[in-house]
């Protein structure tokens, strides 16, 4: 089940990694993926349905990289996992 409080954490969280985000950081930062950042991201969502964390898990990527393209389907998308799911509503 998806609540509130797991949405809110990825959001708060992409919001960051988005923040941080720059297309050089693998240049300045030996080692650094954007998949990493992701995985931090995605976290709270473990135990979701397959399909479903995956769809959210390159929804979250695409944010990161491009917040603005992406943000309005994010949100939109995790609160209707959340519908779906049973999860609490605000």
């Amino acid at each position: 089940m998806i609540d509130r409080a797991h949405t809110e954490a990825v959001t708060y969280r992409v919001a960051v990694s988005a923040l941080t985000y720059r297309s050089d950081k693998p240049e300045h930062e030996p080692g650094y993926t954007v998949e990493e950042d992701v995985d931090w991201c995605i976290q709270p969502l473990r135990g979701i349905p397959t399909d479903t964390f995956e769809r959210l898990r390159a929804l979250v990527r695409d944010t990161i990289i491009d917040p603005t393209a992406n943000r309005e389907a994010l949100a939109h998308s995790l609160s209707e996992a959340a519908i779906d799911s049973g999860g609490a509503q605000s």
